[in-house]
């Protein structure tokens, strides 16, 4: 044999034990790690300093059998199921991200970051209940993957008010109430809370000034976020389908605000699940002045991953939701026009561009709420939403396929490439310059051909938004008489309703009707029976006339859709100083939502 190969060999030999002691440590490591530890404090936890000094605490087995003087002959008996664990302390439930603490004398669930106890994100308590306090915590299900606890609480009455906590892998926890429970009360340092619509624009709530106002009532769909005091912590708050209601307390007045002191969520009968997230820098607030007014900017935040960052800035008078795009580019809408895009990342590094289409007003907060190249570690909150509720309950709130741009091309990739007035005249235009326009006669048909198809699409969806808009007056001139106590908040919302109809009134003249296009289409054929140095002229002011109407027509859809959005919107922060016009806000921002699916690329860009 060969001796270089004999030491080859006897190498490779080594090379793969020492491969499978490392893959053998790695999985015993692992193994040695439960995902999810129940911990007895073995005394009562009230102070910081409590939860920081762990030296007395004991994990609870997951085996009952192990408490057992004898496991082996207990667990040989098929007539016994081991002795139920007894906390001496508070209870402490710990996975990969967040640490629980039951305690008992402060009558509250303390939520930490994981490896981290010197500020809760959150703590839990059952709603209306004043110096409540913890009176017994019972283990339903401890198997390392999953900790199921049961935790009594006793209110000023000294009535039994039993919730029960499920933590499992991720930072998901699930909080059932049972029935006498009227909810869950959540006390967090929350900036802004914000009620996303992935169909329409988010609300965002911060500190408020309506001093008249304790709580605002937040028409949420089924998902809240929270984010934090610092910018480093956040909560996801999901809900199955029911009649939960969702309300901010605000706190003691600060420099002319009232910020958010907690969440009242009142559940229905139904599990609440809570999920805490927390990363440096996991949303954003930018302050915005005429600093940034023309010129790029670099925010001081980085992204501390990639997702679909967001944020909202005010166009055309109007809150719009902006994505941070991969590179600096320009946009066109049908009622600002063509403006640089405001928000967009390189690398890390965020950067803005605000103009006087797209002011700077206010603060930029960003944050995320999908995914875009995310980490597998990181879940985002329509990720959260889909694990807690499932997909099939989740996707109307989502709705995915109400966020597909509809399209105005008839032939798709195969026509022209911008099949509008302004693309298709710009096609033919080229024919007639080079004196082609007889031998290019089919060509010339296909682009006006796409021109009425065009146009034709575009006046249905603006047929759409006008009957939208009647109907919408008529329900809330139905409401108005039924609920007089509303008829602030009812006018107002009746009067940004009928400014569809009014735009549309003014527009009319400019943008003709079909048989004006039907008309434009036939004298455009007409020249190119025969080619003719004069048809250019002519063709040049058919191509004007085509282009008003279109214009006309662009100008008015994106005008109702952001007419309609700004509807969407007031619905709903009108509702939060008024519990009486939830039900109201509900069905407007239902009607604009339905209205909202499936835009077009003359009323916002794709997946807004």
């Amino acid at each position: 044999m060969n001796p270089s190969q004999s030491i080859n060999e006897s190498f490779l030999r080594r090379m793969r034990l020492l491969s499978l002691l490392v893959l053998s440590l790695n999985l015993r490591s692992t193994i040695a790690e439960p995902n999810v530890v129940i911990w007895d404090a073995h005394s009562r936890i009230s102070e910081i300093a409590d939860i920081q000094n762990r030296a007395a605490w004991k994990a609870v087995p997951t085996n009952p059998f192990e408490l057992e003087a004898d496991p082996a002959k207990a667990s040989s008996d098929p007539g016994y199921y081991g002795q139920e664990y007894s906390f001496r302390g508070d209870t402490v439930i710990e996975n990969r991200t967040v640490t629980a603490v039951f305690s008992s004398a402060k009558g509250r669930v303390f939520l930490f970051p994981k490896g981290s106890t010197t500020t809760s994100i959150a703590e839990l308590a059952p709603l209306g209940a004043k110096s409540a306090t913890i009176r017994s915590c019972s283990i339903i299900r401890n198997i390392a993957d999953e900790a199921v606890v049961e935790a009594v609480f006793s209110g000023d009455n000294s009535a039994q008010l039993p919730i029960i906590f499920s933590f499992g892998k991720t930072e998901i926890v699930e909080i059932k109430p049972a029935s006498q429970v009227r909810g869950i009360a959540i006390h967090a340092p929350i900036d802004y809370g914000i009620a996303p619509s992935f169909v329409g624009d988010d609300l965002i709530f911060g500190s408020s000034d309506a001093s008249d106002a304790n709580k605002l009532f937040v028409p949420a769909d089924n998902l809240f976020l929270a984010l934090l005091k610092g910018e480093n912590h956040q909560f996801v708050i999901t809900w199955p389908k029911g009649e939960q209601q969702l309300r901010l307390n605000l706190g003691e007045e600060q420099d002319g605000k009232r910020p958010i002191a907690s969440i009242e969520f009142e559940n229905d009968g139904k599990s609440l699940f809570l999920s805490p997230q927390s990363a440096p820098g996991i949303w954003h607030k930018e302050p915005l002045d005429a600093s940034y007014l023309e010129q790029d900017v670099t925010s001081k935040w980085k992204r501390p991953f990639p997702a679909r960052w967001q944020t909202q800035l005010s166009e055309a008078g109007v809150k719009a939701r902006f994505a941070f795009r991969p590179a600096k580019g320009t946009v066109w809408r049908g009622v600002p026009g063509s403006y640089n895009y405001p928000v967009w990342f390189d690398g890390d590094s965020a950067f803005y561009h605000l103009s006087k289409k797209v002011p700077p007003k206010g603060e930029s907060i960003i944050y995320f709420l999908e995914g875009q190249d995310t980490p597998i570690s990181v879940l985002t909150p329509a990720d959260i939403l889909k694990a807690t509720l499932g997909r099939a309950e989740s996707e109307p709130v989502l709705d995915v396929e109400g966020r597909k741009a509809r399209t105005h091309h008839r032939r798709g990739p195969d026509g022209t490439r911008r099949a509008c007035t302004c693309g298709c005249t710009e096609v033919i235009q080229a024919f007639f310059e080079k004196g082609l326009e007889a031998s290019k006669k089919s060509d010339i048909q296909d682009a006006v051909d796409d021109m009425m198809f065009f146009v034709q699409c575009h006046v249905e969806r603006i047929d759409e938004y006008r009957a939208f808009a009647s109907n919408a007056v008529k329900s809330l001139k139905v409401e108005a008489k039924a609920s007089p106590d509303l008829q602030p908040a009812i006018e107002n919302l009746q009067q940004i309703a009928e400014q569809i109809e009014q735009e549309y009134t003014v527009q009319k003249e400019n943008m003709k009707s079909l048989e004006h296009a039907r008309d434009l289409a036939e004298q455009t054929m007409m020249l190119t029976a025969k080619t003719d140095p004069k048809n250019l002229a002519a063709y040049m002011d058919l191509l004007k006339a085509w282009r008003a109407m279109g214009g006309a027509q662009d100008y008015i859809v994106a005008q109702c859709h952001t007419i309609t959005r700004k509807l969407f919107q007031e619905a709903g922060y009108a509702a939060s100083t008024e519990p009486k016009a939830l039900n109201l806000a509900q069905n407007v921002r239902t009607q604009c939502r339905q209205i909202l699916r499936n835009a077009d690329g003359y009323e916002i860009w794709p997946n807004y």
